[in-house]
């Protein structure tokens, strides 16, 4: 698997959150994804190519679902007029995902919280759809490993054909650290996202990873699967994709920084969808 687009498009985010390329483009599309831990909103100008960027640790959402629709909405907008304040340009069009077969469940939320942020919403489609708009792989499975849930998009000759997601992410691997160091649930939280802590946690929790393989394996049952390409904030764990290999006996990869590649994916389907 080539990750060589998909990581340059995320370095460039991360240059751009540090600093945002101002200028002139015809047109900005967005890209905001609510997720249970983290609320990332990405700028993309007419060519595609981000120019802004934020993110924030937040608790406005779990297991896809908005459980604070008030703070969902206020943190979209504030973070929306400071980068519109920082490329002097107003934004427009955003497009959404939400968790795959959560639609009806979603009722429509997350959706309404983008509007609410005065965004003009091009799309809304599933996490791991979108991140395939960075991956563009033909045939294989896309693993969104978020904070409360794992989705899956099986892609057969570049299509969706099937798409499933069942409760276990990052915040089950957090109560375990915390469990296991005897540390309040935010003190894990961040002990857990500090990668010199991984080489240490992926043992204890390889129980939670071997979970996450077993619903990858349940939902790949004669697909025709050969390939597992994970995303999402908690895939950032180092060793995790080797653990999710062995169990499924199935190839498995992750690029670089696989946190980012969702956010960017929905930025670039709402470039997609509006042109």
């Amino acid at each position: 698997m080539n990750f060589a687009y998909c990581d340059d498009l995320i370095n460039n985010f991360l240059r751009v959150v540090e600093t945002p390329v101002a200028g002139k483009s015809a047109a900005y599309y967005t890209g905001v994804d609510l997720g249970t831990a983290c609320v990332v909103v990405c700028v993309l100008n007419e060519a595609g190519q981000p120019v802004a960027g934020a993110y924030r640790y937040a608790d406005v959402v779990r297991d896809g679902m908005v459980v604070d629709y008030l703070g969902a909405i206020k943190m979209v907008r504030e973070m929306k007029g400071q980068l519109e304040e920082k490329l002097k340009a107003e934004l427009l069009y955003a497009a959404a995902a939400i968790p795959p077969g959560t639609d009806v469940l979603d009722g429509g939320a997350i959706k309404n919280v983008v509007e609410s942020a005065e965004f003009e919403i091009t799309h809304v489609l599933d996490e791991p759809t979108a991140a395939n708009e960075v991956l563009k792989i033909e045939n294989g499975a896309i693993v969104d490993i978020g904070g409360g849930t794992t989705g899956i998009s099986i892609i057969k000759n570049g299509k969706v054909v099937c798409v499933a997601d069942e409760p276990t992410g990052g915040t089950h691997f957090s109560l375990v650290v915390s469990g296991a160091y005897k540390m309040p649930y935010s003190e894990a939280e961040r002990f857990k996202r500090d990668a010199k802590n991984h080489k240490e946690l992926i043992g204890v929790l390889k129980p939670v990873v071997e979970k996450v393989s077993s619903i990858i394996s349940s939902h790949i049952a004669g697909q025709d699967v050969r390939e597992i390409l994970l995303v999402g904030g908690t895939a950032c764990l180092h060793g995790i994709e080797d653990i999710i290999a062995q169990k499924t006996g199935i190839a498995t990869h992750k690029p670089k920084n696989p946190m980012f590649v969702t956010p960017l994916g929905i930025a670039l389907s709402c470039k997609n969808n509006k042109i």
